[in-house]
């Protein structure tokens, strides 16, 4: 796999998604955008060589699914049609293992495992490198630390 200095990873959902850009290891944006905004962003990445787009997969462990799931899936492949970049697909279960040493790994264990590996938050007034870090950009940055670590 090339060494790239910059990952832009997606957590995809059925109406909006999270992304981050991990530049050199650090986390130079992070935001959650309505699908049809992060369609419009992915158009204008530009062709370069030394970006990697990711999106967290969705996978099937036997269980039914609903209709959010499929609109997810469809999101998903419009975000890779409107990439002018190869886009690299990676599944939630590699994440937990490769964070937390478990597939049965909870949201919290995961952003636990990217607290301990950037350290805390912080406040507004002493701000960590994760500040401002939150819901679904969790997913995405793990999804980014994870492709990174398996360069």
């Amino acid at each position: 796999m090339p060494n790239r200095n910059l990952i832009i990873a997606i957590d995809p959902g059925n109406e909006q998604s999270a992304m981050v850009w991990l530049k050199d290891g650090e986390i130079a944006r992070h935001e959650i955008l309505d699908n049809e905004g992060l369609v419009q962003s992915l158009l204008y990445i530009g062709d370069t060589k030394e970006t990697d787009v990711v999106i967290e997969m969705v996978a099937s462990y036997g269980m039914p699914v609903g209709k959010t799931i499929f609109s997810t899936c469809v999101w998903i492949g419009r975000f890779i049609q409107a990439c002018p970049l190869t886009v690299n697909l990676v599944y939630r279960k590699d994440i937990k293992l490769h964070l937390c040493n478990s597939m049965r790994a909870k949201d919290s264990h995961v952003r636990q495992a990217l607290i301990d590996r950037f350290g805390e938050p912080g406040t507004k007034k002493n701000p960590g490198l994760t500040y401002g870090v939150h819901k679904d950009e969790w997913s995405a940055l793990a999804v980014a630390v994870y492709w990174r670590d398996q360069k």
